[in-house]
């Protein structure tokens, strides 16, 4: 049996929720906050599910550690994110003070840990986040690409069921 450091343990439970949030039909992204030695919350995608920009599986988790500690700052935590955050998930990582984000894969399209931007450590801010990024990438990114090629698929399937007359009316 493989032994996995710290890093890809909880890395590990950062992909069982984005598992949580594909079973659901959102983009599998997940997340988990931990504090000490203990995951004190969990978040996965639930954009599509609530209907809200809002529900990134980021700030379901802070949102989750900040009733737990009790505390809007974060500063003993750190997040284990399957893919890289956007600039709204990275702005409340910077407002939270969590000092340590560790990030399965990159997203080159619209990431804000190194990608596009780097608000997570950049030096105007008064809270620079230390950053280590391709923990368990390959098992991070291809879940996306899975998702991504079924979902692609799906629309496929869908265009190609329509009959001329409903393709006639839609123009």
């Amino acid at each position: 049996m493989k032994k996995y450091s710290t890093d890809e343990k909880f890395m590990k439970e950062a992909i069982r929720q984005a598992k949580k949030a594909a079973a659901i039909g959102d983009v599998p992204i997940g997340c988990v906050i931990v504090a000490g030695d203990r995951v004190i919350a969990r978040g996965y995608n639930k954009r599509n599910r609530k209907g809200t920009v809002l529900a990134h599986a980021e700030l379901l988790a802070i949102a989750k550690a900040c009733r737990v500690t009790g505390d809007w700052r974060l500063e003993q935590c750190t997040m284990y994110i399957t893919l890289e955050p956007c600039q709204m998930c990275a702005g409340a990582i910077v407002q939270a003070r969590i000092p340590r984000v560790v990030i399965g894969s990159m997203n080159p399209k619209a990431g804000c840990a190194g990608s596009v931007l780097n608000l997570l450590e950049m030096k105007e801010f008064n809270h620079q986040v230390e950053v280590s990024r391709g923990i368990l990438e390959d098992e991070c990114s291809e879940m996306l690409r899975a998702f991504f090629r079924e979902l692609r698929k799906k629309q496929k399937e869908e265009k190609t069921a329509r009959t001329p007359a409903e393709t006639a009316d839609k123009k």
